[in-house]
């Protein structure tokens, strides 16, 4: 049998703790930063954690992710 993909953007979008959960980046830091508030920018720039209705989603596009 062929080796399975990894989805490459998939790979460079979320990353996997040593724990098992799944964080990505927070949208709305991309562009129009002028107007937000610096509190605001910085609150975005943090990673969170990615939903439980999308981590069956996230984890089709990495299959040798080491998730327990």
């Amino acid at each position: 049998m062929p080796k399975m993909k990894t989805h490459r953007s998939g790979a460079k979008r979320y990353k996997i703790t040593a724990g098992g959960k799944i964080l990505r980046r927070q949208a709305g830091k991309g562009h129009l930063l002028q107007h937000k508030s610096a509190s605001r920018k910085r609150k975005l720039s943090s990673m969170v954690e990615v939903s439980a209705t999308h981590r069956s989603l996230v984890l089709k596009e990495l299959p040798y992710a080491k998730c327990r």
